[in-house]
């Protein structure tokens, strides 16, 4: 294998002489290197001085042929015009890793259950590291806040490079943020995460490796949401740019040119309307038009770019530009291909799963499906590890229901409440949960931190089902047709239509809290549907209940307000009151005003996200977002419980997660760029 030494990178001042080859140093054998400033990994110089070395550098056997499958990239230069001048050397878990191989995963569908695989090859300007505390560089080589979190500094790696060998900069950044984010053409309302209070945030860049993002008002959590979110901080203005009128006059006539209706529908071809980063490329949306288009998606920053998009599935290879190394100068990903198939149906994943089809899975398995991949997991030859979940299955009754009739009933709080105390949470736990769970009440964040007070975690979650019945009484609603079920108070007939999908709860856990709403009177029907059926159907206000998984951690809420503003998440989450939200977002002007506890919310978390942290005011602010959403029962926790995940024996350098989280975003703490297969 060809070596290439890098030039013009920082190197110690040592005689030549004394430098040796750096050695292949893993997490579980340091060989006595010193750890470098954030966990499991070091920059480039900081490294050789730590180990006394020179680093040579390496790259897949494969790479020239992998990179002439993507389309668009010309020839590659010499490595050592590939990497930035100061990669990002990643300490292996167990190994140094061989090249080769193809990452085999499942998703549910086109942008459905996908969040796993994109994980894998994610970057943003930083990650949290396996502890799920410390926040360390990525893209960023640094960074640094001024005294009140009101001035966010970047520095990004020189010579950092595109998918296609274009350079990355600091002007990627405001792109993203000035061109994509604040056009209104492209989003109605600027995604809370660029805004503060509000109010959105200005980004300097003095120059190509420092950007500086002004923010209005204090919100230390950006630094978190840039650690945890799938939308990341930068986009490539070189090419996306050719298509934005802001940038190029000639956008709409060059955008024409290729086939597209101007140059905004050739941005949302590529990087489509919203901020996830798994929207179809041109060669799913635009089929027609790839042949003559210059690329075939846009150039990424991450592990692997997408070769193939199809209804079945896609295919990716590895960035040849990737700014990662281990400490032995192999550039990473070890892994050269991953292949994505879609199968909607559980059932048959389940099957591909015991068959040992499949690399890695967390994603949609849920703790139902854990006997019998625990029973074929030594014969199949896959691992499967059981953890804690952060967030757990809860019910949000349509509060802004197009029936009038039912809109009044579900905004009743003493319906709510009936429901809550329907539920049998132990039965469900033991039931739904093998016993492995805890009953809750949802309370917004999860873990509770400390400045809650426990008693909300039980809230209205006792089963009672006398009292649930009273309430349902006392709001007029009785059976009186004598079919066993209660009627509206206006005499309606009542059905709860339960649309679930299993991507987002476990069908047993519909179910089961179906036959305890039967028990107190309310009927209801339960349908399984696909995640983009249920998506749908709930952004465009014609769900009865929503119901998915809900809850964040406390670093996530400080940076994203989306679980105490309506509709209480993104697209792909647990949403309700849709009318509520079209009235905040359009400052009163359309919707439907929402009451005063979800006006109170809106204030508390936009000052609760600016506040000092170590106050008191801060510590009063969580209380009371825990206190209002409790009281309230906009959403009805159940259980919080583990749920597997999924590991072939093939896979290595794979560590046990802490949690079994979209949260932290899945895979994105463990690193999986230093993956490798062992066929």
């Amino acid at each position: 294998m060809k070596r290439i030494l890098l030039t013009g990178v920082a190197m110690v001042a040592l005689p030549a002489a004394a430098l040796a080859e750096c050695p292949g140093i893993t997490v579980a054998d340091m060989q006595g290197i010193a750890s470098g400033a954030f966990p499991q990994q070091y920059e480039l110089s900081a490294f050789q001085e730590a180990a006394g070395c020179e680093m040579a550098f390496t790259a897949h056997p494969d790479i020239e042929a992998l990179n002439g499958r993507i389309k668009g990239n010309e020839a590659l230069p010499a490595l050592a015009d590939r990497l930035p001048a100061e990669p990002l050397v990643v300490v292996p878990y167990d190994s140094i890793g061989q090249y080769g191989g193809t990452l085999d995963v499942l998703s549910n569908a086109t942008e459905a259950g996908t969040s796993d695989f994109l994980s894998v090859r994610h970057v943003n300007l930083v990650r949290y590291s396996d502890d799920l505390q410390t926040i360390v560089p990525n893209v960023a080589k640094s960074w640094e806040w001024n005294e009140d979190f009101t001035k966010l500094t970047f520095k990004l790696r020189a010579g950092h490079k595109w998918s296609d060998g274009a350079p990355f900069t600091s002007a990627d950044v405001k792109f993203w943020h000035d061109n994509l984010m604040l056009d209104t053409n492209i989003f109605e309302k600027p995604k809370d995460y660029v805004t503060v209070g509000g109010e959105t945030m200005t980004v300097d860049t003095p120059d190509e490796t420092t950007v500086v993002f002004n923010l209005p008002a204090p919100k230390p959590g950006l630094l978190a949401h840039f650690a945890t979110h799938f939308a990341q901080g930068f986009q490539p203005k070189h090419f996306l740019g050719q298509f934005h009128p802001d940038i190029n006059a000639d956008a709409d006539s060059y955008a024409q040119g290729l086939g597209f209706e101007n140059g905004y529908d050739a941005i949302k071809a590529y990087w489509g309307n919203s901020d996830w980063t798994d929207t179809p490329t041109p060669m799913l949306s635009k089929p027609d038009l790839v042949e003559g288009l210059p690329k075939a998606t846009y150039p990424t920053l991450e592990s692997h770019i997408y070769v193939t998009d199809t209804t079945e599935g896609r295919h990716l290879v590895a960035n040849p530009y990737f700014f990662q190394v281990d400490p032995t100068g192999q550039q990473l990903p070890y892994i050269g291909e991953q292949d994505e198939v879609y199968i909607n149906d559980n059932e048959v994943r389940i099957l591909k799963l015991v068959n040992n089809e499949v690399d890695y899975k967390s994603q949609s398995l849920q703790l139902a499906s854990a006997p019998i991949l625990l029973e074929n997991q030594e014969k199949g030859g896959y691992n499967i590890y059981l953890r804690p979940e952060i967030t757990m299955g809860a019910f949000g009754f349509n509060v802004t229901h197009e029936d009038p009739e039912k809109r009044k009933v579900f905004g009743d709080l003493k319906f709510r409440e009936a429901m809550s105390l329907a539920i049998n949470r132990e039965e469900l736990n033991e039931t739904g949960f093998f016993g492995q769970g805890t009953p809750k009440q949802y309370v917004g964040f999860s873990p509770l931190p400390e400045f809650a007070d426990p008693k909300w975690e039980s809230y209205m979650a006792e089963f009672d089902p006398d009292g649930a019945k009273a309430r349902l009484d006392e709001i007029g609603m009785k059976d009186t047709d004598g079919d066993g079920f209660r009627e509206l108070p206006n005499g309606d007939k009542l059905v709860l239509n339960l649309n679930y999908s299993t991507q987002g709860i476990a069908g047993q856990t519909v179910e089961l809290v179906a036959q305890f709403w039967a028990d107190v009177g309310i009927q209801s029907t339960v349908k399984e549907v696909t995640p983009d059926e249920y998506r749908s159907a709930q952004s465009a206000n014609k769900l009865d209940v929503a119901m998915w998984r809900k809850g964040q951690p406390l670093a996530i809420v400080l940076g994203n307000n989306e679980l105490w503003v309506p509709p209480f998440e993104n697209y792909f989450g647990n949403r309700s009151g849709m009318l509520w939200a079209e009235w905040v977002d359009s400052d009163g002007a359309a919707g439907v005003e929402p009451p005063e506890p979800v006006k109170q919310l809106i204030a508390d978390i936009n000052a609760f996200q600016s506040a000092d942290q170590e106050s008191p005011e801060f510590a009063e602010l969580g209380a009371r977002l825990v206190q209002t959403m409790t009281e309230n029962l906009y959403f009805i926790g159940t259980v919080n419980a583990p749920a597997p995940i999924y590991q072939s024996k093939r896979l290595q350098n794979f560590t046990e997660f802490k949690t079994h989280s979209y949260e932290y975003y899945r895979t994105y703490p463990y690193r999986a760029t230093q993956w490798w297969l062992t066929e």
